[in-house]
């Protein structure tokens, strides 16, 4: 493997250059699996599913935990309120998930090719007229000199 910033050649991929100390990937290495929108929105959807109930149980355990005292402290109400919004915009951003999750869905009885509803799909469409081939039966190649000498100078 040659460096790509010094040229130094015998180096192990994976590691720093000798010379110049620029890292070297291994472009041979196979790339990262690459995710599916269909698993990111499963992903979101589990994650906000877990994040309300965690901050709903936390609102509850907080309100249950200073009920009893006789003068709380107005922080607490207010953090219990701000748990208790989060749990509303994790439900609404479940909810939201479940929606998005029905658009990615296919019709099982349909070909892919057939659904004229799917986003990733791209239909084809003719192309332009190719250009005319070139002709070379009287093509004159210019000149090296050509339309340059006035740029040289005359050295008296």
């Amino acid at each position: 493997m040659f460096c790509p910033k010094c040229g130094k050649s015998d180096q192990s991929p994976e590691t720093f250059c000798r010379q110049c100390g620029n890292y070297l990937p291994d472009f041979d290495k196979a790339a990262k699996k690459t995710t599916t929108p269909e698993e990111h929105i499963k992903a979101n959807a589990v994650l906000s599913l877990l994040t309300a109930v965690a901050s709903l149980t936390l609102s509850i355990l907080l309100f249950l935990t200073f009920k009893n005292y006789p003068d709380p402290h107005p922080i607490i109400y207010v953090t219990a309120g701000f748990l208790l919004t989060i749990t509303a915009w994790q439900i609404q951003t479940f909810w939201r998930t479940l929606l998005l999750k029905k658009h990615f869905k296919k019709p099982k009885n349909q070909p892919a090719a057939d659904n004229q509803n799917a986003p990733h799909e791209i239909e084809a469409k003719p192309t332009n007229p190719l250009l005319n081939e070139a002709d070379f039966a009287n093509h004159v190649p210019a000149s090296v000199v050509e339309k340059t000498t006035r740029k040289l100078r005359i050295k008296n």
